[in-house]
Protein backbone atom coordinates (compact mmCIF):
# COMPACT_ATOMS: atom_id res chain seq x y z
CA UNK A 1 0.00 0.00 0.00
CA UNK A 2 1.40 3.42 -0.92
CA UNK A 3 2.17 6.02 1.72
CA UNK A 4 -0.74 8.32 2.61
CA UNK A 5 0.05 11.90 3.61
CA UNK A 6 -2.58 14.34 4.84
CA UNK A 7 -2.05 18.03 5.48
CA UNK A 8 -4.48 18.93 8.28
CA UNK A 9 -5.25 21.14 11.26
CA UNK A 10 -6.34 20.38 14.83
CA UNK A 11 -10.05 21.14 14.43
CA UNK A 12 -11.07 20.01 10.96
CA UNK A 13 -14.21 17.89 10.48
CA UNK A 14 -13.28 17.25 6.83
CA UNK A 15 -9.91 15.84 7.93
CA UNK A 16 -11.75 13.48 10.30
CA UNK A 17 -14.17 12.34 7.56
CA UNK A 18 -11.31 11.75 5.13
CA UNK A 19 -9.37 9.77 7.73
CA UNK A 20 -12.47 7.67 8.50
CA UNK A 21 -12.89 6.74 4.84
CA UNK A 22 -9.22 5.86 4.46
CA UNK A 23 -9.37 3.72 7.62
CA UNK A 24 -12.45 1.88 6.28
CA UNK A 25 -10.43 1.23 3.12
CA UNK A 26 -7.72 -0.49 5.15
CA UNK A 27 -5.20 2.34 5.50
CA UNK A 28 -3.46 1.78 8.83
CA UNK A 29 -0.95 4.62 8.72
CA UNK A 30 -1.54 8.21 7.67
CA UNK A 31 1.29 10.70 7.93
CA UNK A 32 -0.43 13.83 9.24
CA UNK A 33 1.18 17.22 8.75
CA UNK A 34 -0.31 19.85 11.05
CA UNK A 35 -0.14 23.07 9.05
CA UNK A 36 -1.66 25.03 11.96
CA UNK A 37 1.44 24.26 14.03
CA UNK A 38 4.03 24.81 11.30
CA UNK A 39 3.52 27.74 8.87
CA UNK A 40 6.41 26.46 6.75
CA UNK A 41 4.53 23.24 6.09
CA UNK A 42 1.43 25.25 5.08
CA UNK A 43 3.60 27.06 2.50
CA UNK A 44 4.87 23.67 1.33
CA UNK A 45 1.28 22.40 1.01
CA UNK A 46 0.21 25.44 -1.01
CA UNK A 47 3.21 25.09 -3.32
CA UNK A 48 2.54 21.39 -3.87
CA UNK A 49 -1.22 21.64 -4.34
CA UNK A 50 -2.09 25.22 -5.25
CA UNK A 51 -4.74 25.09 -2.50
CA UNK A 52 -5.07 26.68 0.95
CA UNK A 53 -7.76 24.45 2.48
CA UNK A 54 -7.29 21.27 4.48
CA UNK A 55 -7.22 18.41 4.21
CA UNK A 56 -4.94 17.97 1.24
CA UNK A 57 -4.33 14.29 0.68
CA UNK A 58 -1.58 12.48 -1.18
CA UNK A 59 -1.64 8.76 -1.89
CA UNK A 60 1.87 7.90 -2.94
CA UNK A 61 2.87 10.68 -5.35
CA UNK A 62 -0.73 11.33 -6.42
CA UNK A 63 -2.44 14.47 -5.10
CA UNK A 64 -6.01 13.36 -4.44
CA UNK A 65 -7.24 16.73 -3.19
CA UNK A 66 -9.52 17.34 -0.24
CA UNK A 67 -12.21 15.35 1.54
CA UNK A 68 -14.88 15.81 -1.15
CA UNK A 69 -12.34 14.83 -3.82
CA UNK A 70 -11.48 11.67 -1.86
CA UNK A 71 -15.13 10.65 -1.55
CA UNK A 72 -15.72 11.38 -5.24
CA UNK A 73 -12.73 9.22 -6.17
CA UNK A 74 -14.24 6.41 -4.08
CA UNK A 75 -17.66 6.93 -5.68
CA UNK A 76 -16.05 6.59 -9.14
CA UNK A 77 -14.37 3.34 -8.07
CA UNK A 78 -10.89 4.82 -8.46
CA UNK A 79 -9.81 4.95 -4.78
CA UNK A 80 -9.32 1.20 -4.23
CA UNK A 81 -6.96 0.78 -7.23
CA UNK A 82 -4.96 3.82 -6.10
CA UNK A 83 -4.60 2.36 -2.60
CA UNK A 84 -3.68 -1.05 -4.04
CA UNK A 85 -0.92 0.32 -6.28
Amino acid sequence: MPKVLMYSTAVCPYCVRAEQLLTRKGVTEIEKVRVDLDPGRREEMMERTGRRSVPQIFIGDTHVGGCDDLYELDHQGKLDPLLAA
